[in-house]
């Protein structure tokens, strides 16, 4: 692992995530919302530091019922595997620096959608990215591809981020 991958971690005081890479909450809102169209409550906005070294994937999963906001902090560029809901392909999209020798359409910001499917994996030796969920995160709204039968997947998620 990139010496500054392990330094992060340990900093950051990061754990490993089901979905893959590290993390840790950072924020979670004592505001309560009321989210559509079930009408549970939520936090109003949660915030994570996610870390992929090398190697490392976050596996296919989604959210429901809350949009996802990743952030580039430090680091290589991450590609963002997304499915958008009813999409018969899945997407790539590049999160890191604004100014990335050989990537022209790499965004320091990108929002997955409620629903979408989304993996990603980091493009070089590690990238740390937060993640922003509002309506706030919960792990009962939470589901990885992985753990689903195969019959209830999509068939346009890549088998190499299960």
């Amino acid at each position: 692992m990139h010496p500054r991958a392990q330094e992060l971690i340990t900093r950051l005081d990061l754990q490993p995530h089901p979905e893959g890479g590290h993390y840790r909450e950072i924020f979670r809102s004592g505001q309560q919302v009321r989210r559509q169209p079930d009408g549970l409550a939520r936090s109003a906005l949660t915030s994570i530091f996610f870390l992929l070294p090398r190697g490392a994937i976050s596996r296919w999963h989604r959210v429901a019922h809350a949009d996802e906001s990743w952030h580039h902090y430090e680091g290589d560029p991450v590609a963002l595997h997304v499915l958008l809901p009813g999409a018969a392909q899945a997407e790539t999209w590049l999160l890191g620096p604004t100014v990335t020798p050989g990537i022209s359409d790499a965004l320091p910001a990108r929002v997955v959608p409620a629903h979408a499917w989304q993996a990603a994996q980091p493009l070089g030796d590690y990238a740390l990215v937060g993640c922003s969920v509002g309506p706030g995160f919960d792990f009962a709204d939470f589901a990885m591809a992985r753990d689903l039968p195969a019959a209830q997947r999509p068939a346009a998620l890549d088998p190499a981020f299960l």
